[in-house]
């Protein structure tokens, strides 16, 4: 069997597609004068990455490519974390056609990779400490995301080796504080929502106390988000909730937020099934690449 590729999860055709052209359309909404400037001559342009970073987001760049006309050639393979000694850059692809069309694509693809490669390098960064803390569990994003960039980020998510959490609402059902207050109690929303959802979907509910826990486990949610515990509390709740429902439910144990690079030797416990953290998608830096045409 082939390795596994990310890039097999994008359809041959689909609104990804599509987004990729209106990012396109926006950054040229009327007339190119640079590219009239360069012409049609053929050249021929190194993309550089000049930071270390995990490399990601290919996908998306080859598809603008061929959108433009233009052929790629990737000297590094998705995925690698690529080593950039201070003030020098690592040649990443060569990009091949006309001058006008590099350049029509050249920002908009560098802005791709630069925001995939800075989620995907965060990600891995997070999840190698994770396991060399000694955590067995799962760590994974959220669904705050960049409206319209959601696909990319949740793909970067991937490539750097954490989980996405759900796609969007219609992924999993996830009970908040929000929707328990507006139909006044837990057990009365996981029944709501499981007259609608099925068995084939998830139904994950937000509990800020021991008590609620109970109460959405034994309402039959799948998974317990603990909220707003100490570090303390949270490891003595996931015990013992734990412990109270052995061999009768099944359910997982979720905590959310707090955790960040510089915490996670503290904060990890494997009482704990998944982690979930903005900290590897938002807010995060990105990874510095150009693309210059070879002269």
């Amino acid at each position: 069997m082939s390795a596994l590729k990310f890039s097999n999860l994008l359809p041959p055709n689909g609104a990804w597609k599509e987004e990729l052209v209106s990012y396109l359309s926006e950054d040229v909404p009327s007339f190119d004068v640079g590219g009239f400037v360069v012409g049609n001559d053929e050249k021929e342009a190194t993309l550089n990455c000049k930071q270390t970073g995990v490399l990601a987001g290919v996908p998306f760049v080859d598809e603008m490519i061929k959108k433009c006309e233009l052929s790629i050639e990737w000297l590094i393979e998705e995925g690698t974390l690529i080593e950039v000694a201070k003030g020098s850059k690592v040649p990443v692809a060569k990009v091949k056609g006309p001058a006008r069309k590099i350049l029509l694509v050249e920002r908009t693809a560098l802005n791709i990779l630069a925001r995939a490669s800075g989620i995907a390098t965060e990600s891995r960064k997070i999840i190698t400490l994770a396991r060399k803390s000694g955590y067995k569990g799962i760590i994974a994003g959220t669904r705050k995301t960049t409206p319209g960039f959601r696909r990319i980020e949740k793909y970067a998510m991937l490539v750097g080796g954490v989980d996405t959490h759900r796609y969007d609402l219609s992924s999993m059902v996830m009970l908040k504080d929000n929707h328990i207050w507006s139909v006044g109690s837990i057990t009365k929303a996981v029944e709501a929502a499981r007259s609608v959802c099925g068995f084939s979907t998830k139904i994950e509910v937000e509990c800020q106390s021991e008590s609620e826990a109970d109460e959405a486990i034994g309402a039959g949610a799948d998974i317990i988000m603990l909220d707003n515990f100490t570090d303390e509390g949270l490891v003595a709740a996931a015990a013992s909730i734990k412990t109270k429902w052995q061999g009768t439910k099944k359910f997982l144990l979720e905590c959310s937020g707090g955790l960040r690079e510089e915490n996670i030797q503290s904060y990890l416990t494997n009482a704990i099934d998944i982690y979930s953290t903005s900290s590897i998608h938002q807010g995060t830096g990105v990874i510095d690449f150009n693309m210059k045409i070879d002269h």
